[in-house]
């Protein structure tokens, strides 16, 4: 405990140098979706492992992907010692639309106890917590377990080619467990580690008709517009009560059990809680399972986007040749990606008009995960945040999707613990994401008590 103590003083001593770097991360402009950032996210992975190095991590280098690279590092100066792998992106979202932000995206700004910016909470910040607890250890006395590092660039976009590399190049990252700050926290106040994931299957639906577009008023009536049928189409695809109508949708889904319902229950996302962050007049989807349970343990189908005919301002009478919509699909076990991109083909073949063309596109997907909560990290965690927080952490499984989690288990054999100061209200993938500092400094004095619990 007193190393921990020594390491914990040390970081203290270094929130104001730590808060300099982390805003020297965010500076550089790591879109991974837009190649036109390609060079900036390379610059990124350079950065970290440069920082790597310079706090004594060894082995460090970039290691081709096909598309952004993988950083790898390793500190492995303890034989018989566990092995923790470290996972964290350095890619970022987008930033439109670009007039919401109140400050510049890439220029961290702080306000009181948030700081302002584009990957403050998703994810280089957490990514930076982790690596100033390492830093903190490493300088005040021994590293207590061995340490490998697997930062990507490619998160943001599905971690596209992460399955092909780990199955090349999985044996450089093979640990006792891996500690992943890429999940968040319920609340400041609550510390949260996430033992489930939903897994993601994402679409085009492209609906075509006429050969180009057409004046409304000579062919409306006659000529069935894409954009409508596109719309029925898409409408069908949820029931009144929220139910998917995709055929066989849910053959695979696991039940959800009693256990799971009453402790569910007992988290603090209410729907009250629902109602305040996303402020909606009122919730929806199917009225036999709590909130929680639908955006944790339930699958969905969600329209991310519609296109087409005319959307400038003003008007133009226009019949659109063509209509697009972007359709994502959150899996839970045990559902499989090819099964729902079949599923999503049957029910166009039984549900679009013969007036229309169509053609389903798959863009990417990713596995869902499950952890079991007994495992040695977990408890190391939970313990660490127990002497942070003052009190046990709370465990859910959660709505969104990392697919490198179901790759390192099911590829490497290595399990994950979801942990990170990311809070409900960051703004994540949003103008004017933030992180709370509060919760940020807390994070790294967890984890320097979880690298000393594993020992």
């Amino acid at each position: 405990m007193s190393d921990a103590k020594e390491a914990i003083e040390y970081a203290h001593a270094n929130h104001e140098r730590f808060l300099k770097e982390l805003s020297e991360f965010i500076k550089i402009e790591s879109i991974s979706t837009d190649d036109d950032y390609k060079a900036s996210v390379t610059n990124a992975a350079e950065w970290a492992a440069e920082h790597l190095r310079k706090i004594g991590i060894e082995n460090v280098k970039l290691m081709d992907t096909g598309g952004h690279p993988v950083m790898y590092g390793d500190f492995l100066k303890n034989p018989g010692a566990p092995t923790v792998l470290v996972y964290g992106h350095y890619d970022v979202q987008p930033v439109d639309p670009i007039e919401l932000w109140d400050t510049p995206p890439f220029e961290t700004t702080v306000k009181g106890d948030y700081i302002f910016g584009r990957g403050t909470s998703d994810m280089k910040g957490q990514v930076m917590a982790t690596l100033n607890a390492v830093e903190a250890i490493m300088k005040t006395g021994d590293f207590p377990v061995n340490l490998k590092f697997l930062l990507e660039g490619e998160e943001e976009i599905g971690s596209k080619n992460m399955k092909e590399f780990l199955k090349k190049y999985g044996e450089h990252f093979k640990a006792d467990f891996c500690l992943n700050p890429d999940a968040g926290a319920i609340s400041a106040d609550e510390p949260t580690i996430t033992f489930g994931l939903r897994g993601l299957a994402y679409f085009e639906m492209h609906v075509s008709g006429p050969a180009q577009d057409l004046h409304s008023g000579l062919f409306g009536g006659t000529v069935h517009n894409p954009a409508q049928a596109l719309t029925e189409l898409v409408a069908g695809m949820h029931d009144a009560n929220g139910t998917i109508t995709l055929p066989g949708f849910y053959d695979s889904v696991r039940v959800v059990t009693d256990k799971e319902r009453e402790e569910t229950a007992k988290l603090p996302t209410t729907p009250e809680s629902y109602l305040k962050q996303t402020g909606v007049p009122a919730l929806w989807g199917e009225k036999e399972y709590t909130p929680a349970l639908r955006t944790g343990a339930r699958p969905t189908l969600e329209v991310n986007g519609l296109l087409s005919g005319w959307t400038g301002p003003g008007s133009k009478t226009v019949l659109p040749a063509k209509a697009m919509a972007k359709i994502s699909c959150r899996l839970v076990p045990d559902q499989d990606p090819n099964e729902v991109y079949n599923q999503l083909v049957k029910y166009m073949e039984m549900n679009a008009p013969k007036t229309i063309k169509w053609e389903i596109r798959r863009l990417h997907d990713s596995p869902w995960a499950i952890t079991d909560v007994d495992n040695n990290g977990i408890r190391a965690m939970a313990a660490a945040m127990e002497s942070v927080w003052g009190r046990q952490p709370l465990y859910r499984r959660e709505g969104g999707s990392i697919g490198v989690v179901a790759m390192l288990q099911n590829i490497c054999g290595v399990e994950s613990g979801l942990v990170g100061g990311g809070l409900p209200d960051d703004n994540v993938h949003s103008p004017n994401e933030h992180m709370h500092l509060p919760t940020w400094h807390k994070n790294m004095d967890a984890f320097i008590h979880f690298f000393f619990n594993m020992k």
